[in-house]
């Protein structure tokens, strides 16, 4: 070991000439403390202070050295230098002193050090551990704020915070557990954010469907109101009367009185719930679920807005405008929606639910119509349903079926207001007295010519109603007067079901024809035909002159429905059936008339007591004949006086020609064969009463047409007057004949000249038959009938023989 402390010896000994060579205690200090600082025991500060002596005894011998050269300098520099001796011993131990405090120090400062490099890294864990906490701290309150967003309902916001916690706060602590444990938590926050929304959109939803019928009962009004402008622009203007609601030209017309539906004074509908919660699943990507189960939501409220049963028959058809109503709100709703969001409701969504809940409504108004037995009442419904028509047409919505559901509706409607009417019509023409109806003064004249096809007669005209002497007295009875106040009022309640909104109007003109042709011809016209049974001529004539009016008011109703006819595009006359059966019904009539005149005609004929082989001659008018004519001058002046002139003339013509043809029948009847110049005279005095009755009828009677009727029995009775006076060969005179006997039938003027005695003349005995030329009878009224009849027949025979041609040529 002697060269490893030599060495180290002689390193320390260059170290402390150093130290000793320094120019300043800083760089002595500065070169000492490296030496005591390698020194870390008393053991090896040894050879530092041999080093040092070492250097000392270099410097003794140096200086000892100097001082033998110079002793004066030596001795100072032995003094100076045991002082400085003293000094470095001094030194020494100060600096052995030193060494101890620095080694101490040194230990000390060690432990410090160590100490401050252990807080050093306590402190960096520390502030590592406290930015760690930070952000685990902001990514926890961020999670937190999450949950008081949601809380709060903000689910926007709470879904944006949550968005910014996943994609950049939790990206900073990815290293710590915590960023896993609230990753693993996005996808269940997300849901809980998703459930809120939907609860508060279902929450929205809920209100939403509670609030559609007032939503519809707003809409109502609000067309109410348009309705109501509308209508007053009509009054204003024709043309704009010809437009019907939601029309281009009204939507135009109405521009200035906007009114918002969903946002009003009654009623606000904020839309803003559903946005969030579409905008929300379209940030979570769950749009198509989202559209699915709003979707479904809204078909289960559509099923809960539709009840079981509907009730028709309440006084203010509260069920079915509560049902229109909440269609109404819910269809308002839904196109709202479509009009507010994208690629939320497809329009095919829309349109099937509404045609869903239209069939729903239509089929619970079908199954409750036949509960329906007012015309009135359906009426009502018809208002309502048409408002909502009218209502959900102006929001584009179709309306076809419910078009059709008034189509039913109206069927319902004419077939109960045919029926009311029918009643009524048929109680009128059973109370009827059928008697002339009477006017008491100028306001029931009037009341009668407005509601009535009625015309003032000839004799009226140009007066006022109050210049008319009353009483006066109307031809038709009181049921024409209230037949066409039922009339009328039944072209107006049928034209009442198209005033709010009918599309088919065509469909109304055809269906009230119908039926004014059914009430006519069926509960008038057949009624008054059932009652031409009776036996009492008076009723008759009014039947009679009731079915002219009727007639009449036909072609007058015909007018009037031409005009009142809703179809803008029909055109052309109409024609109504009934004119045809009053027609027919006044040719039965009338037929009926001249049978019961004829058949009283023929009772009182039959009453006719011909003795034709008397020989007493009357000298005043048989009483049967005496009977007639004043049977005809009674009925024509007082029973049928209500007649018109053209029935009355042909009533009297037709009464004429059949007395004519009654009397005629007399005096040929196959049993008379003989007859007496005095029953010849009373017969032709009969004819000539009569004769005289036509010819003393007032000039309005027109006798000289009447006579007309009565000329074959003229000529007939002077036939037999000529024969009676021996004459009778005139009637064979064919120059003469065709002027006097023209009426004649040749057979029977034959047949009457052989029966009719001459006066004067024997009565004729049974023989043979006698030729016609000679105008005497051929046979004995003592003759056996059976020889008469043969006889009688081989005279016609022969007569017929000789003067067919002739006889045939004059009938044609």
């Amino acid at each position: 070991m002697p060269g490893l402390i030599s060495d180290q010896h002689d390193d320390l000994t260059g170290s402390v000439q150093q130290i000793i060579l320094s120019s300043s205690e800083n760089d002595y200090l500065d070169q000492l403390i490296p030496l005591l600082r390698n020194a870390q025991s008393s053991t090896q500060v040894t050879p530092l202070i041999h080093a040092l002596n070492h250097v000392s005894a270099d410097r003794e011998a140096e200086i000892e050295r100097i001082c033998n050269t110079n002793y004066q300098e030596f001795t100072a520099s032995v003094q100076q230098l045991e002082h400085v001796r003293k000094g470095t011993s001094s030194m020494i131990s100060e600096i052995l002193t030193l060494s101890d405090s620095y080694a101490s120090s040194l230990e000390r400062l060690a432990e410090q050090k160590k100490a401050l490099v252990d807080s050093r890294g306590v402190r960096q864990n520390i502030d590592d551990t406290t930015q760690a906490l930070k952000d685990c701290l902001e990514v926890l309150r961020l999670a937190n704020q999450v949950h008081d967003l949601l809380g709060k309902k903000n689910h926007y916001a709470a879904l944006r915070a949550l968005d910014e916690l996943q994609n950049v706060h939790l990206r900073e602590v990815t290293r710590y557990k915590i960023a896993e444990m609230i990753e693993r938590s996005v996808p269940a926050t997300q849901r809980l954010i998703a459930e809120a929304v939907m609860t508060d959109l279902n929450t929205w939803l809920y209100r939403i469907r509670e609030t559609s019928q007032f939503l519809g009962e707003v809409a109502f009004y609000h067309t109410e109101m348009r309705r109501a402008r509308q209508k007053e622009r009509a009054e204003q203007d024709e043309y704009l009367g010809s437009f019907k609601l939601n029309s281009a030209v009204e939507l135009v017309a109405d521009e200035d009185q906007e009114f918002d539906v969903l946002n009003n004074e009654e009623v606000q509908v904020d839309f803003s719930p559903l946005f969030e919660c579409l905008h929300i699943h379209d940030a979570l990507g769950q749009t198509d679920k989202f559209r699915a189960e709003y979707a479904a939501t809204r078909r289960r409220q559509k099923d809960l807005l539709i009840p079981q049963t509907l009730d028709l028959l309440d006084e203010e058809n509260n069920h079915l405008s509560s049902l229109l109503e909440s269609i109404a709100g819910f269809a308002i709703v839904e196109k709202a929606t479509l009009a507010k969001t994208t690629n939320l409701r497809a329009q095919s969504d829309v349109d099937e639910l509404w045609d869903s809940m239209c069939q729903s409504a239509i089929s619970l108004l079908t199954a409750s119509l036949p509960t329906i037995t007012n015309d009135e009442k359906l009426l009502k419904i018809k208002g309502v349903i048409a408002l909502f028509i009218q209502t959900m047409d102006s929001w584009s919505y179709s309306v076809q079926a419910l078009d059709s559901l008034l189509l039913t509706l109206f069927d319902k409607y004419a077939s109960l207001l045919k029926k009311r009417f029918e009643d009524d019509i048929e109680e009128i023409v059973a109370a009827d007295d059928y008697m002339p109806m009477p006017i008491q003064n100028s306001n029931e004249y009037q009341r009668v010519l407005n509601v009535s096809f009625y015309n003032l007669p000839p004799e009226h005209e140009g007066q006022n109603l109050e210049e008319i002497e009353y009483p006066t007295i109307l031809p038709f009875s009181q049921m024409y007067p209230m037949v066409c106040i039922d009339i009328r009022n039944f072209v107006s309640q049928i034209y009442l079901f198209s005033d709010d909104h009918f599309r088919h109007t065509t469909h109304i003109d055809t269906m009230l024809r119908q039926n004014l042709d059914d009430l006519l011809a069926k509960n008038v016209c057949q009624a008054l035909v059932e009652r031409l049974r009776s036996q009492y001529p008076g009723q008759i004539v009014q039947i009679l002159t009731n079915l002219e009016h009727f007639e009449a008011a036909t072609h007058d109703l015909c007018d009037l429905l031409v005009g009142a006819r809703s179809s803008s595009s029909a055109a052309g006359p109409i024609m109504l059936k009934a004119t045809q059966a009053f027609t027919q019904a006044k040719e039965q009539a009338e037929k009926r008339i001249f049978g019961l005149v004829n058949s009283k005609i023929e009772d009182l004929i039959e009453t006719a007591e011909y003795d034709w082989s008397s020989t007493y001659l009357p000298d005043e008018v048989s009483p049967y004949m005496a009977e007639l004519t004043r049977y005809l001058s009674n009925i024509m002046s007082s029973v049928l006086l209500g007649l018109p002139t053209e029935i009355k003339d042909n009533l009297y013509f037709s009464a004429l020609g059949f007395i004519s043809d009654a009397l005629l029948r007399l005096p040929l009847d196959e049993n008379v064969l003989r007859i007496s110049w005095q029953a010849a005279a009373a017969y032709v005095t009969d004819v000539g009463h009569l004769v005289e009755f036509v010819e003393s009828l007032p000039e309005e009677a027109q006798p000289t047409v009447l006579l007309g009727s009565l000329d074959e029995l003229r000529q007939t009775t002077d036939l037999m007057s000529l024969a009676a006076e021996g004459q009778g060969e005139v009637f064979f005179d064919s120059s003469k004949s065709h002027e006097r006997f023209g009426k004649v039938d040749k057979l029977k003027g034959a047949e009457l000249l052989e029966k009719v005695e001459i006066k004067g003349a024997p009565p004729q005995q049974s023989g043979p038959p006698r030729s016609p030329l000679t105008a005497q009878g051929p046979f004995s009224e003592h003759a056996d009938q059976e020889g008469k009849k043969r006889g009688m027949q081989q005279t016609l025979g022969d007569f017929r023989d000789r003067f067919g041609g002739f006889g045939r040529r004059e009938r044609s």
